[in-house]
């Protein structure tokens, strides 16, 4: 008889809960100990042997803390004999790595997976991730989730207006407000910046039309919110009434909070909960948090009944 575990990590607590309930599901919470040297332990108290287990954590900060705790319960749920472990991971760590940017770099995206593979995860599940081509670096199946029908929800019931005009903050990310703008049948816009550093971006022309209009910035993830800042004061001088943006990953490092309160230009930040907010980002009125854990309690309930992902693709 096929029997369903879930596993909570640290990272997440009220994702996974929210998941569990979605699924009628009791959510076991390892025993995780950090010893005084920094190690971890854990201990799994249920049974798991011949079980489909999901292990919710995102990969947030402390990032590496987060990371290891995952290696360590999934070897802990394979020597507990566990039929199968799918890590649901909603953030994937290191996704920016996923490629050599200068010589002598690391690509940690792909050590990622081989740590995560070599621990004895038997599929990932995870959210928008950051390039596609990380899919490529595991030998196990993989299912990436788009949190766009959560996104497009809010934004067609509090945002929609016949101005409404959905920007890319760079050139890769087009084909991301395209997809969105075909769905609300809007026009789109690009913003044509530099990198000059880590973390530090600048904003150089507008590509397409945003005189008069809603502009809706729309990508994956907003670290120090630097780049979104200033890709709003460049919308805001070329004619914009509104600014908001969206994002499935709020990362929020300092100083991102104090960046997004103090933004004039900018109205209001849309994210999800696949990265719990820190407080002081709790008392920034302009961010709304919406739940992914509906889409991602869809994908592991039909992963588990061997039923098919690709509706939730899209």
């Amino acid at each position: 008889m096929k029997r369903i575990v879930l596993v909570s990590g640290t990272s997440v607590p009220d994702l996974s809960r929210k998941i569990a309930d979605f699924l009628d599901v009791p959510l076991v919470d390892p025993q995780v100990i950090r010893f005084a040297n920094g190690e971890i332990f854990c201990e799994i108290e249920k049974n798991v042997r011949g079980a489909d287990v999901f292990v919710i954590q995102s990969g947030c900060a402390p990032v590496n803390d987060h990371l290891m705790e995952l290696l360590v319960i999934i070897d802990a749920l394979k020597r507990a004999s566990a039929k199968s472990i799918t890590a649901v991971t909603p953030h994937y760590a290191y996704a920016r790595q996923d490629r050599k940017s200068s010589p002598r770099t690391p690509i940690s995206a792909k050590l990622a997976a081989d740590l995560l593979t070599t621990a004895g995860a038997t599929r990932v599940i995870t959210m928008d991730l950051h390039a596609g081509q990380i899919q490529g670096f595991f030998n196990i199946p993989f299912d990436n989730i788009f949190a766009s029908p959560v996104l497009l929800g809010y934004v067609k019931e509090h945002l929609y207006s016949e101005d409404l005009v959905f920007v890319s903050p760079d050139a890769g990310g087009v084909e991301r407000v395209r997809y969105y703008a075909k769905r609300m049948k809007t026009d789109i816009a690009m913003i044509d910046k530099r990198r000059v550093g880590t973390n530090v971006a600048k904003a150089m022309n507008i590509v397409g039309n945003v005189e008069g209009k809603d502009c809706l910035i729309v990508d994956d993830m907003i670290d120090t919110a630097g780049t979104l800042v200033e890709a709003c004061r460049a919308l805001k001088q070329n004619g914009a009434k509104k600014v908001y943006a969206c994002a499935t990953h709020p990362v929020f490092s300092s100083p991102a909070a104090q960046r997004i309160a103090e933004a004039e230009e900018l109205d209001k930040v849309i994210v999800t909960d696949t990265i719990p907010l820190s407080e002081e980002c709790k008392k920034v009125d302009k961010i709304v948090v919406l739940s992914i854990a509906e889409i991602l309690s869809k994908a592991i309930h039909r992963t588990f009944n061997n039923d098919s992902v690709s509706s939730l693709f899209i």
